[in-house]
């Protein structure tokens, strides 16, 4: 029983430290939005504002134009989060349930290709991109992060549809089902928690890049939210309660998506690390 005892209040330690350690950074970006700007560059530090304002966040919508930023960044992610999904699903059926020469070797190919930073491939996209006048283009921009989502998602859909047996579409197909038909009406629905799996960590990818962004856009108002936030560190000084107030509008989208697909997140990656 002492040992028991013992082991309980250890991980509720371990956990409670973690715990600690992981909202920490949150809270503080938090206290850092609503602090006057006054008290952002005090010493010591005031880890409480004195007088809590929304300064940060009426100079973030009015003057920096973060509303402009925030709807070029959902529509941008939500589009390509949206097709990268359907096309892994497609890509992954095939290569799950069809057999052709080089099947594996696409495979490996598209491992490879997680395994390449993004730079690499970023000179070569840009030129091909210039000369079809897709820069400075949120099209650009969905055209690119929806071609390595597909990549991602299509190892992940892989996984998924290996797990689903063949034998549920091969019944549907006899009760006068098409393959389309089957994949929609059958596969699809048993699928929904890897669908909700790579739905959520496209849209993250998506949200969060920056580099391809920062690269692809330089008009004003087609900026997504990271190169605004980026924006705000220049020679004169880095707005840190701006800033802040940023990070914090632009966390609520990633909290909201995974706060309602939690149960097909866990569910579809489970689906997808056990064999069934």
């Amino acid at each position: 029983m002492k040992k028991k005892r013992a082991g309980t209040i250890f991980r509720v330690v371990a956990l409670s430290l973690y715990l600690i350690f992981a909202v920490f950074p949150l809270v503080w970006i938090f206290l850092t939005s609503i602090k006057p700007a006054t008290e952002v560059y005090t010493f010591p530090v005031k880890y409480f504002p004195s007088r809590p304002t929304l300064e940060a966040y009426r100079y973030l919508f009015s003057f920096a134009r973060f509303g402009v930023y925030f709807k070029n960044s959902f529509i941008v992610t939500v589009v390509s989060a949206g097709l990268s999904t359907v096309f892994a699903v497609m890509a992954g059926y095939v290569l799950t349930r069809e057999r052709f020469k080089f099947r594996e070797v696409l495979v490996l190919v598209l491992f490879f290709v997680q395994m390449l930073p993004t730079y690499l491939v970023m000179i070569p996209l840009f030129t091909m991109f210039s000369r079809l006048k897709l820069t400075n283009s949120l099209v650009g921009v969905i055209t690119v992060y929806t071609s390595f989502g597909s990549a991602f998602g299509t190892i992940m859909a892989r996984a998924f549809l290996r797990n689903i047996p063949k034998d549920i579409e091969e019944a549907a197909m006899i009760d006068g089902c098409s393959k389309p038909g089957a994949l929609l009406r059958v596969v699809v629905p048993v699928l929904l928690p890897g669908i909700g799996a790579i739905f959520s960590f496209c849209f993250v990818n998506s949200w969060n890049e920056v580099f391809t962004a920062i690269l692809f856009l330089h008009s004003d108002h087609k900026m997504t939210v990271p190169v605004a936030l980026y924006s705000f560190v220049s020679k004169a000084g880095i707005q840190w309660n701006v800033m802040a107030a940023g990070l914090v509008v632009a966390l609520v989208p990633t909290i909201c998506v995974f706060a309602f697909a939690q149960r097909y997140i866990v569910q579809g990656l489970t689906q997808g690390a056990l064999k069934g």
